[in-house]
């Protein structure tokens, strides 16, 4: 197909092939990011968490009225929670994943420094790690003669300093000490040290306001807490016995303080949905936008297609008369979108990746990966054929006598 005759009526016709080209110029600048930040959205959750979620249920339970004996009162709520058909392991936790609400603190390498080297999460809680279903790779748990009672802690300073080991999860002693074996390392919370005793493969911090790469920055204290401090019961169980579980678990906590209130109660799955529920959200908005300009696109074509064939009708007329095939007349429709679409998408590429620069600069995306371009000017070429292709059959279909009828 000689494409200078396109070219030369594509010259008469500046404007609306200008416009053509911008429309897709835009529509594969904003498509490529889009897609880009759908990906990141999806990425982000399917997150690890480091526990057994499809086997954890959390009640969240806050006493009213005058605390009594809150130690002697967590033990009977615990006993009554394990007494539980199905209930293999229950703990009571200072936070859970996948919350928004967490305690965190400042850690330094030496003792001398003035600002913390990062800050990650504490989690506490007897049976903690047993009951998440965390996986131990290095060291050990903690023995139940480490555990001392959170209280006391805060009252007495010889009893937090009998508190001389810690369990990080790896990618906390990644960042500490990279390439080198955390165990047996010290740490420094205020100016008190302790060492590492155990690693787990991961445990998520609860909220990530300090940025995803800070998600498995979690440490695990044998800090035991009690109803007075704490409100998180985690029950661990099968998957099928989730829902009965639950239900169980807060009549139980209701017979064991009938002036308790049960604040929330959920499956984990319902609680990792709950967290990522913005970004799925802007993931399907995002979505839309993209089906909404790709249809937009494909529908200017069409209509920009349709319009041409009207124009031109007398002057395809006369091809046939001349001896032009339908199949020539189809292949100069084509041709001519081809090269719309081509030109669209080099200028669409220079603004997909200035898009993508100003998308880095101001809010801390990565770089857009150079194989979204490729993919991208495929499928709006491949939009921009099959959506011409219904103009240009009706073209390829004029008869010859028309050319015989504009005489």
């Amino acid at each position: 197909m000689d494409i200078l005759p396109i070219l030369s009526t594509l010259r008469r016709h500046k404007i609306t092939a200008l416009l053509l080209v911008l429309e897709i110029a835009l529509t594969c600048a904003i498509v490529c990011n889009a897609v880009f930040l759908i990906s990141q959205r999806l990425d982000r959750m399917k997150m690890q968490s480091g526990v057994a979620e499809h086997e954890l249920v959390e009640v969240q339970a806050f006493g009213i009225g005058k605390p009594g004996d809150a130690k002697a009162h967590t033990q009977e709520d615990l006993l009554a929670l394990r007494q539980i058909p199905g209930v293999k392991s229950v703990a009571l936790v200072n936070e859970v994943p996948f919350t928004n609400s967490s305690w965190n603190s400042g850690i330094k390498l030496d003792p001398k420094q003035t600002q913390a080297t990062l800050n990650a999460t504490m989690y506490y809680g007897e049976n903690a790690l047993e009951t998440f279903g965390t996986q131990l790779i290095a060291g050990r748990l903690f023995n139940s003669d480490e555990f001392v009672d959170f209280d006391a802690i805060q009252r007495d300073e010889a009893v937090r300093r009998k508190v001389t080991g810690v369990i990080i999860t790896r990618g906390l002693g990644e960042k500490l000490w990279p390439g080198q074996d955390p165990l047996g390392k010290p740490i420094y919370l205020a100016d008190q040290p302790v060492r590492v005793i155990g690693v787990v493969a991961g445990l998520i911090r609860p909220s990530l306001f300090n940025g995803d790469a800070t998600a498995q920055w979690s440490m695990v204290f044998p800090f035991r807490v009690d109803t007075g401090n704490a409100s998180r019961f985690v029950l661990r169980t099968a998957p099928a016995d989730r829902d009965r579980v639950l239900a169980a678990a807060a009549a139980e906590l209701r017979r064991t303080d009938p002036h308790r209130v049960i604040l929330d109660k959920k499956t984990f799955d319902d609680i990792r949905a709950d967290f990522f529920q913005d970004d799925r959200a802007m993931a399907g908005l995002l979505l839309g936008v993209c089906i909404a300009l790709l249809v937009v696109t494909a529908l200017g074509i069409v209509g920009l297609g349709s319009f041409w064939v009207a124009q031109r009708r007398r002057t395809i007329g006369v091809r046939r008369a001349l001896g032009a095939t339908r199949g020539s007349i189809l292949r100069y429709f084509q041709t001519e979108n081809f090269l719309l679409a081509t030109i669209g998408i080099a200028l669409g590429m220079v603004l997909a990746y200035g898009i993508n620069l100003f998308l880095m600069l101001h809010y801390e995306l990565p770089r857009l990966p150079a194989y979204y371009f490729p993919v991208g000017a495929i499928a709006l070429w491949l939009i921009g054929q099959m959506a011409v292709l219904g103009p240009a059959m009706r073209a390829a279909a004029v008869p010859p006598v028309v050319a015989t009828r504009s005489v």
